[in-house]
């Protein structure tokens, strides 16, 4: 589908709960390395109250960002070859993020076509790691600003999704508050991950 792409989303709007900004994100546009995102699926994560946040047990070197000023982009790296983005949310200090788990080529799909040269058209940004290998984003972009069109990385106004095409269930990937529905989605978009239940991987 075609997406309207807006001005970017205020440093205001990351504000508010992160379990009300996760869901608000759906619909909304990434803009980066000349390809947009329409994003369809987000996850959240509560810093001090969520043990599955990187935030729980307080900063570290690695997620500094997350314990700065909302609407920036906290990058890390995982399993030793994919990189996964979030955006900042809450005041400085309390370190709550969006994970944005999948979306939409909407414009530049050739140049995403050529970062991932052997994904079907489904799984072009379908899930966290090829969402960011679409977009060309890696630790470079980590601590970018996504509120202002000043940065190369940056998070727009979309179409708003209608509240009874939302769904929400478990997070996905995590070890710990495995039942807890902090994951959003848009009912019926093919990019959506499909939800396996957590496997301990082998050492």
């Amino acid at each position: 589908m075609t997406a309207r792409v807006g001005r970017p989303l205020p440093r205001a709007f990351y504000l508010a709960p992160v379990l009300e900004i996760a869901p608000s994100l759906l619909g909304a546009v990434v803009d980066h390395g000349g390809v947009r995102l329409r994003i369809t699926e987000v996850e959240a994560y509560d810093g001090a109250n969520d043990p599955a946040s990187h935030a729980y047990r307080g900063p570290t070197a690695r997620n500094d960002v997350m314990f700065g000023p909302p609407g920036h982009a906290y990058v890390y790296f995982t399993y030793g070859m994919h990189y996964c983005v979030n955006v900042v949310c809450g005041p400085p200090g309390t370190p709550a993020a969006v994970l944005l788990r999948a979306g939409e080529v909407v414009a530049g799909r050739d140049i995403a076509e050529s970062r991932r040269p052997r994904s079907s058209a489904r799984d072009l940004s379908r899930g966290p790691a090829r969402l960011t290998q679409a977009l060309g984003i890696d630790r470079r972009q980590n601590g970018l600003d996504v509120t202002t069109l000043a940065s190369p990385l940056v998070v727009r106004r979309g179409l708003a999704v209608a509240p009874e095409l939302i769904r929400t269930g478990p997070r996905i990937g995590i070890s710990t508050a495995v039942a807890w529905p902090w994951r959003f989605w848009i009912d019926g978009e093919r990019s959506v991950s499909s939800y396996r239940a957590h496997t301990a991987r082998r050492r």
